[in-house]
């Protein structure tokens, strides 16, 4: 007697290693499909019939998958049941972290956004009063979805995740609510409570459903308050020994007054690229200023990374460069000319990325990148095939707003998969 061979793996396999694998499969294709007869979960797993019944009949036992409908306007009785994933199995939350505000949006087991929702955060506000409002906007969005308690939480945030703690740092300017409000997450729910750079989320949204869907390979280059990349290979999020990856702040370049230090980016990549250059760059050009650039305002963040800000939620969120490039889009010859002005400085930071990782595909993000849209994207590829004789594509992301916050859901989503769509029996 042989011992199984495994529609996933392709290979023998123990019989209880054999069942796991194939009720895995099976799942997958009934999230990535939707509702499936037991003929064409035949078809699609390449499993024998007495081996679907038997993973079916488990699935149902379990409680992951139930009868939804059924296949055909005459045909009739069990071969013609659909079979779904139970949705409301789990629910998921995922949160969004700014300086003065925080989204929240709870979700199915599918990924489906049941409820999302925004609180401000005041200038003012003390971390505790922050905390307190995360949290009771969390709650009143988990009772709108119909939750009582959630299987995952994702969290997104500026700032450097340390893969070894799962903390929060690396930045002085982070606010301090952040990592207070994980803390509290942690110490208030049995959920496992995940920590994603915002970028890095932001590159999953893009991957999973946006600008980078045919890629296994590409970086994410964050266009906010200030600049930060994420970087995907052969479809695997890298964060680097101290979650550091993508610091690109940080990079020496030409055309900037000084070299960056360990303690901040100014000389580096950020001169160039963040919103405050790009708004100098503006004003060199002609074009008027954005509000809230003029004397007295705030420099972007010290980080690479960690300072970009995926698209606001709310103004006091929103980088003014944002305002500055949509300008641009529709003031001619001057609003070109600043175009061109601002690929080429981005060009010198996407080159030296494609030097060292060559990955085909870089997608400009961040309130920026995404209003600049195809018009500086194409102007960015163009600037790179001068610099670089790696062929690479430059597209503009097209998640949206809510790329950090879609990010943040497939997280949960991804991790409470790999707890639940392992049956047992």
């Amino acid at each position: 007697m042989h011992a199984p061979r495994t529609a996933a793996a392709g290979r023998t396999a123990s019989p209880a290693t054999a069942r796991l694998i194939n009720d895995r499969l099976a799942l997958q294709l009934l999230q990535s499909e939707g509702p499936l007869t037991a003929g064409q979960l035949k078809s699609l797993t390449g499993l024998s019939r007495p081996t679907v019944a038997d993973l079916v009949e488990r699935l149902q036992d379990a409680g992951l998958i139930t009868v939804v409908g059924e296949s055909g306007a005459q045909r009739r009785g069990p071969n013609a049941r659909l079979y779904g994933i139970v949705a409301d199995r789990a629910h998921l939350v995922g949160l969004d972290l700014r300086t003065h505000s925080v989204t929240v949006a709870v979700a199915d087991l599918l990924g489906e956004v049941r409820d999302e929702r925004t609180a401000p955060v005041g200038p003012d506000d003390t971390p505790g009063t922050a905390v307190s409002t995360a949290l009771a906007v969390m709650d009143k969005s988990l009772a709108a979805a119909g939750a009582h308690q959630p299987h995952t939480i994702a969290v997104g945030a500026p700032g450097l995740v340390d893969p070894a703690t799962g903390r929060l740092g690396g930045t002085d300017w982070i606010p301090s609510w952040h990592a207070a409000l994980v803390g509290e997450l942690r110490a208030r729910h049995a959920a496992p409570v995940l920590l994603e750079n915002e970028v890095n989320l932001a590159a999953i949204a893009e991957q999973r459903d946006g600008a980078a869907r045919d890629r296994d390979t590409f970086v994410l280059l964050w266009l906010g308050h200030g600049t930060g990349a994420a970087v995907v290979l052969d479809g695997t999020l890298r964060r680097g020994a101290s979650g550091g990856t993508g610091e690109i702040g940080f990079l020496p370049v030409p055309g900037t007054a000084a070299l960056p230090t360990a303690s901040g980016c100014d000389g580096g990549f950020h001169s160039l690229a963040g919103s405050a250059a790009i708004c100098a760059l503006a004003a060199e050009h002609g074009l008027p200023a954005a509000p809230g650039t003029g004397p007295g305002t705030a420099t972007a963040p010290p980080s690479g990374a960690a300072a970009g800000t995926p698209s606001a939620v709310a103004d006091a969120d929103a980088p003014p460069a944002e305002a500055v490039v949509r300008a641009a889009l529709s003031a001619g010859d001057t609003g070109a000319a600043f175009l061109d002005a601002l690929a080429a400085r981005l060009a010198l930071g996407v080159a030296a990325v494609c030097a060292v990782l060559d990955p085909g595909c870089v997608v400009l993000g961040g309130e920026i990148g995404r209003r600049g849209g195809e018009e500086l994207a194409g102007r960015v590829g163009a600037q790179l095939a001068r610099l670089s004789p790696l062929r690479t594509d430059v597209r503009a992301g097209t998640v949206g707003g809510r790329a950090v916050l879609r990010g943040a859901v497939l997280a949960a989503r991804d991790a409470a998969q790999d707890d639940l769509f392992t049956p047992t029996g």
